[in-house]
């Protein structure tokens, strides 16, 4: 009779150890995938928000971050995170009109946030909000945004106006807008992923490419340009995003958990950003073979002009009303 009853004592140990409510106990594991250097201002937050939500939860959270493209390239990861593949990506604002969201190249249009305080009133109000509720539809929660800064041009060749810019084949990320701003320049749009430049920069199969200078440095790509213009004509910034059903399968407090170490992620990177792209551009200033244009208001004003044309272009393909806004608000803060 005592070996039956330990018999049953022992596999109803097995069974619950087995159950799914032990297994309920094992961490919750989020892969973080992104394509850039953790020393970037997108690579430090990643990292940051790793740490917080590992310490906040107790370990009851692991987050894996996945830099450099290791584990998908830049249209692999939408595709990735929309089936569940991963939970967590960063974009880049620009991808995202290739889910169909083409409102989101509204970041893309040249010279259209004059300073930061104008960036930060579109990201932390009402339109970077309505341009994230447009993701629900597509599997997708926006927990936010992610500055970077704002993009500068290089090439192996002198560009200081935008006349020089004449026939130089250009990197681009997939943004019609992008597209229709190199085309206005004179130059050759050439898609490619993010991950795919350095190789053509080494092979000359572009000339080009526009970045910001903690991208450049990160990747040393300015040690495969000879000239750099600083025009800081258009912005960079990545939306933070999740797979939806992840998020909602989620308690409602580890809900509010991450949240809250995503807004402290995201403090700490937007601050940073700006000094990060500055000590960039030092460092590549040590480069000699590397020409600097650094442009006076009035040579701005010339690439301003240049690109003027591009946002009415793009009223078919981003809303015209949102546009009208951003530059309301761009109104607002100059006086």
């Amino acid at each position: 009779m005592f070996k039956v009853i330990h018999s049953i004592l022992l596999c109803s140990v097995l069974i619950y150890a087995l159950s799914p409510k032990v297994a309920h106990t094992e961490p919750i594991i989020i892969r973080f995938s992104h394509v850039v250097a953790e020393t970037t201002p997108k690579g430090k937050a990643a990292l940051e928000f790793k740490k917080l939500v590992e310490e906040k939860t107790n370990g009851k959270v692991k987050v894996h971050v996945y830099p450099n493209a290791t584990l998908y390239k830049d249209k692999e990861e939408l595709e990735a995170l929309q089936l569940g593949a991963v939970q967590m990506i960063a974009p880049s604002l620009s991808k995202l009109g290739q889910l169909g969201l083409t409102d989101f190249e509204l970041f893309d249009i040249p010279y259209i946030f004059p300073n930061q305080n104008v960036l930060r009133s579109v990201t932390e109000g009402p339109i970077g909000q309505q341009l994230l509720s447009q993701l629900n539809d597509k599997g997708i929660y926006g927990l936010g945004y992610w500055h970077n800064g704002f993009k500068v041009f290089t090439a192996n060749s002198a560009i200081q106006q935008p006349l020089d810019m004449s026939g130089l084949r250009l990197r681009i990320q997939p943004s019609r807008t992008l597209e229709t701003q190199i085309v206005e320049l004179g130059a050759i749009p050439i898609q490619m992923p993010f991950s795919d430049l350095l190789t053509a920069l080494k092979t000359g199969l572009i000339d080009g490419t526009e970045n910001t200078t903690s991208n450049l440095y990160s990747q040393h790509m300015h040690q495969l340009q000879t000239h750099l213009v600083t025009t800081y004509h258009g912005y960079l910034g990545y939306a933070v995003i999740v797979n939806r059903e992840f998020w909602l399968s989620l308690p409602k407090q580890l809900q509010i958990t991450l949240m809250w170490c995503f807004q402290q992620a995201t403090l700490t990177n937007n601050l940073a950003a700006e000094q990060i792209n500055k000590y960039a551009l030092e460092q590549i200033r040590q480069n000699t073979n590397l020409h600097i244009h650094d442009l006076t208001p009035k040579q701005r004003e010339q690439w301003v002009q240049a690109l003027a044309g591009v946002a009415d272009k793009m009223s078919h393909q981003i809303d015209p009303e949102l546009i009208k806004q951003v530059r309301q608000l761009a109104k607002q803060n100059s006086k």
